[in-house]
């Protein structure tokens, strides 16, 4: 693996190796002291040209976690503002000595080209382009699901017969593109559920089954996971956008309210990526449930990204070695 930049491109046996390095990351992370040497003299540049908080610090924490050098990059107060192409920005990043360049980028697409084009002779990791692919958060959600599925410290499975369901703003979702995909390599059932308005076009083909009324999901799934989207009004034209009626009516017809977390199966457990639009898609009762497994899946991810980062820059060397 040179790259990490679709969901789609990763093997079953890929995915398993990320899931059981961070498994083995994990597990160091319990410690009093935390960091590990294999990123020693290492620089991993943080090329972020849209906002976030939980994947740029993740990828932050994840690096330093591993003794890596870190360049944190935001295209705002930089010369991006003043017309700089993302060609001369990677050169200059590349320039400095950068090793590994993790890049978040409003266009679709924009990884594969930084990875693709010559620019850089360096690994490249998609942290979100535009609504195309997001594939270390669907990492940390597939570690997740196996962590509460099979516990923890548990290495060489996969999600076989697991029940998913993914609720909401699919048609702006690089979360739900990369979860449908990583899901279907490690043998996952996921049924997407959403207003007709919030499924994109071609999703028929995609590897799941598709719902437009939750209440019967739930009856009919059984879900061992549900995870709920954030409606991304930002990406719509305006409040609401013509997307759904009315906030009321979304959360009437997708929240995850009450009544529905009673109707999930015991051990079901609620999942979100955030940043969350409570009463919206999730009620502040579903949130903040015994069964929300929102902050897990925050702390996973850094165990995740420590996963990605060694094998794409350690060169293979023995992660057990490493990590004593």
């Amino acid at each position: 693996m040179r790259h990490l930049l679709s969901a789609a491109d990763l093997t079953r046996a890929e995915a398993i190796e990320i899931l059981d390095t961070a498994e083995t990351m994990a597990q160091t992370q319990s410690r009093e002291i935390k960091k590990l040497p294999p990123l020693r003299g290492m620089t991993v540049v943080n090329l972020f040209f849209e906002d976030s908080t939980r994947t740029r610090i993740s990828f932050e924490a994840a690096a330093k976690r591993l003794s890596a050098d870190v360049i944190n990059f935001s295209a705002k107060g930089s010369s991006v503002s003043k017309g700089e192409s993302l060609k001369d920005t990677a050169q200059t990043l590349a320039a400095m000595g950068a090793d590994a360049v993790v890049i978040r980028h409003p266009a679709s697409g924009a990884p594969h080209r930084l990875a693709t084009a010559g620019w850089i002779d360096t690994p490249v990791i998609n942290a979100g382009d535009g609504m195309h692919q997001h594939p270390t958060q669907a990492l940390l959600d597939a570690f997740t699901m196996r962590r509460r599925r099979h516990g923890a410290a548990t290495t060489g499975t996969d999600l076989a017969g697991a029940r998913v369901v993914i609720v909401g703003d699919v048609l702006h979702s690089r979360v739900a593109r990369s979860n449908v995909d990583l899901l279907a390599t490690l043998g996952a059932d996921v049924v997407l559920v959403a207003p007709p308005t919030l499924l994109p076009v071609g999703a028929e083909v995609w590897p799941c089954a598709l719902s437009y009324d939750l209440d019967a999901t739930i009856a009919e799934h059984t879900p061992d996971a549900i995870m709920m989207l954030r409606v991304q009004r930002e990406r719509m034209s305006s409040a609401g956008g013509g997307f759904f009626p009315s906030p009321m009516e979304y959360s009437r017809r997708y929240g995850l309210d009450g009544a529905r977390l009673r109707a999930l199966p015991d051990h079901a457990i609620v999942m979100h990526p955030g940043p969350m639009n409570r009463g919206l898609e999730i009620s502040a009762q579903a949130a903040d449930s015994a069964r929300s497994t929102v902050v897990e899946q925050v702390s996973n991810g850094v165990a995740v990204r420590m996963a990605v980062l060694y094998l794409l820059l350690a060169g293979g060397r023995s992660s057990e070695r490493n990590a004593q």
